[in-house]
């Protein structure tokens, strides 16, 4: 049995290291990679700003360079996908950031993608991001519903936020699929899919499903 697939939360929130391993709970199969959500105690409640970012690579790069024998890859489980270039530069095993991945995924489940984010000042980052990857055009918007990542927790009114956001993204901006653009939304998946009616894109899900496939072709 290969090594486990490990997801690293690079906020110290368990419950978002929870709401992480709640998603990828279907991929856990007899036989398969083991996938194990971990939580970097040591950082911040939420990575919202670019200085949070920045102060999780270390920690995560140190943690991926110590478990390089007991992995078969790592996710990077913040859609910063902070430190992804420099996790790759020290692990042995393949690396998946998951802003990265549920933006590939996107790309083949419609024709633009438009993200949820949190709070404002994370559609830059978000927007680097895209530029990077060179696919701007794909891009139909990223707006943000104004919550931080500790109070994603408020059930009725986060989910109200966010289903105004995607139709939003969907009718002015012309999204045919949305992005969840942090992991702390991850319960609202199936009843914000159900509402759209378009495909909503979990991130770490699409991170972990492109690891399953490198582990275990």
């Amino acid at each position: 049995m290969p090594a486990p697939i490990v997801v690293i939360n690079p906020n110290s929130t368990q419950s978002v290291t929870d709401g992480m391993s709640e998603a990828v709970d279907s991929f856990r199969r007899p036989g398969g990679p083991a996938i194990e959500c971990v939580t970097m105690e040591g950082g911040p409640p939420g990575v919202e700003t670019q200085m949070d970012a920045e102060s999780v690579v270390l920690p995560i790069c140190d943690y991926v360079h110590g478990r390089n024998d007991d992995a078969s890859a790592f996710v990077i489980g913040c859609y910063s996908d902070p430190g992804l270039h420099a996790a790759r530069e020290v692990a042995r095993v393949p690396v998946f950031g998951i802003a990265e991945s549920a933006m590939a995924t996107a790309l083949t489940r419609g024709d633009r993608f438009g993200v949820i984010s949190i709070l404002p000042g994370s559609v830059p980052r978000h927007l680097r991001q895209v530029r990077a990857m060179g696919i701007e055009a794909r891009l139909a918007g990223d707006l943000p519903v104004g919550f931080g990542v500790t109070e994603l927790g408020g059930e009725d009114e986060v989910y109200e936020r966010m289903e105004e956001t995607g139709r939003r993204l969907r009718d002015e901006c012309g999204a045919d699929v949305v992005i969840l653009g942090c992991t702390g939304m991850a319960h609202f998946r199936r009843p914000l899919e159900a509402a759209l009616g378009l495909p909503v894109i979990e991130p770490t899900r699409a991170a972990v499903a492109l690891a399953l496939g490198v582990v275990t072709a």
